[in-house]
């Protein structure tokens, strides 16, 4: 993988119902999530830019705008700007259903 998949490019919701091992899963935001108190997610654009989405106050989501790059085959590092710590991700499954990721660090 030179480039990100183009199904990369939307809003990711945490599956957490579907991690599995060290994988996190995540759906489009238009799936049908069961209910939760919250749901951690993140977006991906074409231009670099990245939003991270934890749980705020209240199980609310937030949103931290970050950058995203490529590193090499199917890693990728996440960077904040000092507002949280970066973190590298590895992208094991990238369709229009589902996105596989595990966590290098952060």
């Amino acid at each position: 993988m030179s480039e990100p998949p183009s199904d990369l490019f939307r809003s990711w919701v945490h599956s957490y119902e579907e991690d599995h091992e060290d994988v996190r899963v995540y759906r489009p935001d238009s799936h049908p999530f069961p209910p939760a108190r919250g749901r951690r997610g993140m977006e991906f654009a074409p231009d670099g830019t990245f939003v991270d989405h934890p749980l705020g106050r209240g199980d609310a989501p937030d949103a931290v705008p970050g950058r995203w790059r490529l590193v090499s085959d199917r890693h990728m590092a996440l960077t904040f700007g000092g507002a949280r710590p970066d973190r590298e991700l590895e992208i094991l499954r990238c369709d229009e259903d589902v996105l596989y990721v595990r966590r290098l660090t952060g």
